[in-house]
């Protein structure tokens, strides 16, 4: 795997990992504002394609930019462009993982004439305006209801939800982000803290998206789309998924079962399989 830089339109250097061959797919990370690093190969998806790990300014091998209010989601699409640019690419193939679907939803609407196909794992529906609400949370949760770790994990949900959380519940809750809370998992997560960039992360998730500009750009993508969703995901529940897929014109719907928010964690021969299928 090899570390690449390029310039920001604002000056900022930028950072991005490639792996795998064949045709490259840009992979934009979510958290929000986590470092590229926690995809890994995306369950091996690098056999079928060539995996493009954007690092987001701030984050991973990305330089932190002078202006903090650039982590704003819409403010970082002008760097897609760049790396579409700093490639030679007529049109990005690009990958959204959760918050970074959010960013190739800003990208798609701004430049819709360089947008190949366009995968959404497990995609944060905020910019489309689709709320992820506590019921959702609620009944997804209440489906892993006999699992060892489901009551600390739920009283934990519930102390989030009405804003009385100690530091502690946001660990407690991290079982329900996979589909199973094995070594692996737990290897995952305990990275993740390392990866953030807590004022990044403070800025995106403030980002005004102009939801209706942006839910027009999808109604009339005409592009590739796939949309997939983990059956147990209480990040970005399955119910709220479905609805920002049943936006775009002709999406392939896909639900993984048994998965959480890291789909290609829980099951990586499944997802592979999807997502190469859809890349093919």
């Amino acid at each position: 795997m090899t570390t690449t830089t390029y310039s920001a339109p604002d000056g900022t250097l930028l950072a991005y990992r490639a792996v795998g061959s064949g045709a490259p797919l840009v992979c934009l990370p979510g958290g929000p504002m986590r470092a590229a690093a926690y995809l890994g190969d995306l369950g091996g998806l690098s056999r079928h394609r060539r995996l493009i790990l954007a690092d987001a300014r701030g984050t991973g091998d990305s330089a932190i930019p002078a202006d903090p209010t650039s982590y704003r989601c819409d403010r970082q699409v002008d760097d897609v462009e760049a790396l579409r640019d700093h490639l030679g690419l007529d049109r990005l193939d690009l990958l959204g993982h959760s918050a970074g679907a959010s960013l190739a939803l800003c990208y798609a609407t701004r430049h819709p004439e360089r947008v190949g196909r366009l995968a959404l794992v497990t995609p944060s529906p905020a910019a489309v305006g689709v709320e992820v609400t506590p019921q959702l949370r609620r009944a997804t949760t209440e489906g892993r209801r006999g699992e060892p770790y489901h009551a600390t994990a739920s009283a934990a949900l519930e102390r989030l939800i009405d804003g009385s959380a100690a530091p502690e519940d946001v660990a407690a809750i991290a079982p329900l982000q996979y589909g199973r809370w094995d070594a692996a998992a737990q290897t995952h997560h305990a990275a993740a803290a390392g990866q953030r960039n807590p004022e990044a992360t403070g800025v995106f998730l403030a980002t005004p998206f102009d939801t209706t500009a942006i839910r027009a750009a999808v109604t009339s993508h005409r592009g590739r789309v796939l949309v997939l969703a983990g059956d147990r995901d209480v990040s970005t529940p399955e119910p709220a998924v479905a609805q920002l897929a049943a936006l775009f014109p002709q999406a392939e719907y896909a639900v993984q079962a048994g998965a959480g928010h890291y789909p290609w964690l829980d099951d990586p021969d499944a997802f592979t399989a999807t997502l190469a299928a859809f890349l093919r």
